[in-house]
């Protein structure tokens, strides 16, 4: 067979126009809005328009599904606290809108980004592509300068509490464990590995449901009793809405301000009549060291609704003083343990005091998912500042020394039982074996006298040491200092933002999913990461978006109820005129 030659180069699908290898080195793969990515680089627009193009199958896509409920929950409430970046091709509204798209996707930080296609999720985003992780850490940096996330997260904690109508928040501490060398934490106890590690403390208040409202950063090593009172409760009193007006509070004693529901760790009667007589606040939480049992006999069997289920509880309630503070106690029999509750609130049933106290589990359950699911102890910047030199904290050399005694006095205990079954045995035994045990008497005697005096010289050091020190006075190799946390917490708001809109999500699917939280939350994330059609109608001014069919029609099902709904709210995507309308493939097959 002859071969003719064509007399040119052959053609070949991997040969791209010089524009096109220009901007894939310059600006990014995907990247097709060329020239408003060089002006932008001369910084010669405002913002970059958001438009949309037809796309079939988007990978991803339905996470804006979620979209009206993340409006809902107050994430564009930050345009009330910061202003707009300097120029560029990406502005604010899309960082803090694609920062939550990618949390909901389980992005869980930038670096994660490089395996995700930057064009396939700037169709949901409607630019060309999204930003690198480089580019995105800028952006976070340039936003972070403003130090507006404190107040930011304090505004939408009031609006969440106000449209709840709550009067009951829960308090629990949270450490991070900090595995990094520039900065000197405090130790903390970590529960969940049992160990004492380096790190930072933080102090949640949440609702009865888990929800988050706001949180607050230890410095160093505070415990729950001092942030309660130095902290969270005067952030409590001054920055969030009160149910009860000053006349209803007038005209009845009884009725508590609010009420703070926590575990043993800030367990002081003491403090409890303080908030009571002071601020009339009431506390529920667990009683410390119950010794006696109450008789069996006098319980009785409530039926309490837990997550739409009905659930049994032997409860029964006396009244007790505490340190001479009168409480109420209530206990909870269960397979012949009794757990004890008490309380300074007057107004609770038995039933609901119960009820409040055992609830806590759902802010374990609110930190699990959070640190599953959105990375949530990750910490995101590692630049460190100093603590205020006059900040007083236990002194080290001090809790050392402690530490010290509490191992000698764990041995002079164990050569008190040695040397008292020496003597019990000498009394029981033969006398001809007296000798023998006279002997070992006199050498655990002996061992006996050194570890005294050495308890001894330990507390007379410990005495001319004083248990707290300032900053100031702590040597240079020990002195503590603290993690910048502003970046840390700013994307933990959204975090927050997040995880109450998947709430809410997974509210309204709960007809369809009475028996597991797990399950509807399932639902959710599957549907966060379903594709998607996304079809922009400029002339009607419609976003469609049509999500592809679950794995069942029970799921399909649930689905179709929602989106009539959302359909309602007639929700405008962030920066153009387009209604979001969806749809699911399944109810154009009936």
């Amino acid at each position: 067979m002859e071969i003719v030659s064509t007399g040119s180069a052959p053609s070949f699908p991997s040969q791209r126009n010089q524009q096109d290898i220009l901007a894939s080195h310059l600006i990014g793969i995907g990247a097709t809005r060329i020239e408003e990515r060089f002006l932008a680089i001369a910084h010669q627009i405002e913002t970059t328009p958001v438009q949309f193009d037809a796309s079939e199958s988007v990978a991803g896509a339905g996470v804006l599904f979620l979209l009206p409920f993340l409006e809902q929950t107050g994430l564009f409430s930050f345009h009330n606290h910061y202003h707009e970046l300097a120029k560029g091709y990406y502005y604010i509204d899309f960082i803090v809108l694609f920062l939550a798209f990618m949390y909901l996707r389980r992005i869980k930080n930038p670096e994660k980004l490089k395996y995700y296609s930057p064009g396939e999720f700037g169709k949901i985003m409607g630019l060309d592509r999204v930003p690198e992780a480089k580019c995105l850490r800028g952006k976070l940096k340039e936003i972070c300068i403003q130090q507006k996330a404190t107040q930011w997260n304090i505004d939408l904690a009031n609006q969440w509490a106000l449209e709840e109508e709550n009067e009951f928040y829960y308090i629990d501490g949270h450490v991070q464990v900090y595995t990094g060398y520039q900065a000197k934490l405090g130790k903390k106890h970590v529960s969940r590995q049992k160990l004492c590690l380096p790190g930072m403390q933080e102090f949640w208040i949440n609702n009865r449901n888990g929800m988050p409202y706001f949180y607050i950063t230890g410095e160093v090593n505070e415990k729950l009793l001092e942030m309660l009172d130095k902290h969270i409760i005067p952030a409590l009193l001054q920055e969030m809405p009160m149910k009860y007006t000053a006349q209803q509070l007038h005209d009845d004693p009884d009725l508590p301000r609010f009420t703070i529901i926590f575990d043993r760790e800030d367990y002081s009667p003491v403090f409890f009549q303080k908030l009571w007589e002071q601020y009339r606040i009431a506390v529920i939480t667990y009683r410390k060291n119950v010794k006696d049992r109450w008789d069996e006999g006098g319980f009785c069997e409530y039926s309490v609704d837990v997550e739409g289920n009905q659930t049994k509880m032997k409860l029964e309630e006396k009244p007790v003083e505490l340190n001479t503070v009168p409480m109420r106690e209530i206990r909870r029999l269960s397979d012949g343990h009794q757990t004890s509750v008490i309380t300074t609130n007057k107004k609770l049933t038995i039933l609901m005091i119960a009820l409040y106290m055992f609830s806590r589990w759902t802010q374990e359950n609110f930190f699990k998912y959070m640190r599953q699911d959105y990375d949530f102890d990750r910490l995101l910047q590692y630049t460190v500042e100093q603590i205020d030199k006059n900040f007083s904290v236990n002194n080290p050399e001090y809790n050392n020394i402690t530490y010290k005694i509490g191992k000698v006095r764990e041995k002079i205990s164990r050569r008190k039982a040695s040397l008292f079954e020496l003597i019990e045995n000498n009394i029981n035994d033969d006398l001809d074996n007296t000798n023998q045990y006279l002997k070992k008497q006199i050498f655990v005697r002996e061992e006996l006298k050194i570890l005294e005096d050495e308890e001894k010289a330990w507390l007379e050091k410990r005495d001319r040491i004083p248990s707290q020190i300032k900053i100031k006075d702590m040597p240079d190799q020990i002195k503590y200092t603290k993690l910048n946390t502003e970046s840390k917490r700013f994307q933990n708001i959204i975090k927050m933002i997040c995880y109450r809109a998947e709430t809410s999500c997974a509210n309204l699917l709960s007809p369809n999913f009475k028996k597991s939280v797990n399950e509807k939350r399932a639902l959710v994330k599957s549907l966060i990461n379903s594709s998607a059609d996304v079809i922009p109608d400029y002339q009607n001014n419609r976003l469609t978006v049509n999500i592809y069919t679950q794995a069942n029609q029970r799921m399909n099902f649930a689905i179709e109820q929602v989106i009539q709904l959302l359909n309602e709210s007639e929700t405008i995507y962030p920066g153009t005129n387009l209604v979001l309308n969806y749809k699911i493939a399944t109810s154009e097959l009936r």
